[in-house]
């Protein structure tokens, strides 16, 4: 954990809601390898069981998820008031504010006001893809309110962040001026996400992600079928929870004979699980109501891991997954070409090894998390600088797309 002091470093608010659930893994990991930056979490509210944080540079407004907690931060949620929170941040000396996701950041956007301080704001996926019809009606009422005023948030911020192309130009889609969106990935640490030569490799192909429709399970199920029909040894690992879990085991139990559900797991599980298996099946598509991978970090820590990944050829997917190099991406929905990927790479083990070399060497040379990092720190000094000048971020500031190939140029 970072253990630098806000005295001696600016300090960079974090925000996000909740703070931090299970999936924002990305979060703290971009967060807590800052250098140049001292990172403190801020929310509303914190979760009893959420990611571990280190207790001493997080603040928040009220602590737990009970109902008084809840009914505390209303006047916030509701009207932006919270001025008991606002002196407590100041007693921080903030430079910067980083908030992550469109919702999250609309509501944010007092707190830099009173703070006076630049704001930037990270989009990372359905904050950026679900469509407006989706989002007007979404149950939850934080997305409803940023459809409405997606304008304000884009007025009130410095620099708007996206995790991949893909998210750019979905931003660009949503109305947002091109001049004001860079896109930036977050990266793997390479060093903690290093395979174990001595542990072995099973015919395991593992899969680990929210169960949720975009994630494309149910796919990978059916093209496991098809595999376990021609690898009897072959046996697929889902490490994960959401809506669609109690769905997704009665297909297993139908189609396949060698499963198992382990439910959400900690990230260090994760990774033991991503030196064991063969190959990271994780097939996403975009939903229904739009939502899609924006920069699918699993994929690149898997990669890191030297797995091959097979995948469907879906937006932001293709930015993390060399086709033919790296992994291989089955046209979407196509079950029967995910089957033949997935059967390829179990059978032919110097073809799997290759790619899982190649798939390592890929991520150390373009998603390395240090590197990323101190990327981020230059954007950090830049909006800094322009706000000391009262002057536009971007300025001269490149924002056509980046490639990958040129991302550590």
């Amino acid at each position: 954990m970072h253990n630098s002091s806000p005295s001696t470093k600016p300090v960079v608010l974090v925000y996000a809601e909740p703070l931090l659930s299970g999936s924002m893994t990305f979060i703290r990991t971009q967060a807590e390898a800052l250098g140049r930056f001292c990172p403190y979490y801020i929310s509303p509210l914190r979760l009893k069981n959420g990611l571990p944080l280190p207790n001493e540079r997080v603040t928040v407004m009220r602590r737990g998820d009970g109902a008084w907690s809840r009914f505390a931060v209303l006047p916030f949620k509701a009207w932006g008031i919270a001025p008991l929170y606002v002196r407590r941040l100041k007693a921080l000396r903030p430079a910067l504010l980083h908030a992550h996701f469109g919702p999250a950041a609309l509501r944010a956007l007092p707190l830099s006001r009173a703070l006076n301080i630049p704001m930037i704001v990270t989009f990372q996926g359905y904050d950026a893809t679900v469509y407006d019809d989706f989002a007007r009606v979404s149950d939850h009422y934080s997305h409803r309110v940023y459809v409405r005023k997606r304008k304000m948030l884009e007025s009130g911020v410095s620099l708007i962040i996206a995790v991949s192309n893909f998210i750019r130009q979905e931003l660009l889609r949503q109305g947002f001026a091109t001049n004001k969106i860079i896109t930036h990935y977050v990266g793997v640490d390479t060093r903690l996400f290093s395979p174990d030569p001595d542990i072995p490799r099973e015919n395991i192909v593992l899969f680990a992600g929210r169960l949720a429709e975009k994630k494309g399970c149910e796919y990978l199920i059916r093209a496991m079928a098809k595999v376990e029909s021609r690898s009897t040894d072959a046996e697929l690992i889902i490490i994960g929870d959401g809506p669609l879990r109690a769905d997704l085991e009665r297909l297993a139990a139908q189609y396949l004979r060698r499963y198992r559900f382990l439910g959400f797991q900690p990230p260090e599980v994760v990774q033991q699980w991503m030196n064991r298996a063969r190959v990271f099946g994780a097939p996403s598509l975009r939903a229904q109501c739009g939502d899609a991978e924006g920069y699918p970090n699993a994929f690149a820590e898997a990669q890191a891991m030297a797995l091959p990944v097979v995948s469907f050829s879906a937006d932001g997917v293709r930015e993390a997954v060399n086709h033919g190099v790296t992994g291989f991406l089955a046209p979407e929905k196509d079950s029967e070409a995910l089957a033949e990927y997935l059967y390829l790479l179990l059978s032919q083990a110097d073809l799997c090894g290759r790619m899982g070399k190649a798939a390592r060497q890929y991520v150390c040379d373009h998603f390395n998390l240090h590197v990323q990092t101190r990327k981020l720190e230059d954007v950090y000094s830049r909006v800094l600088e322009s706000h000391a000048r009262a002057q536009p971020v971007l300025g001269d500031y490149v924002t056509r797309e980046v490639s990958v190939a040129t991302l550590d140029s």
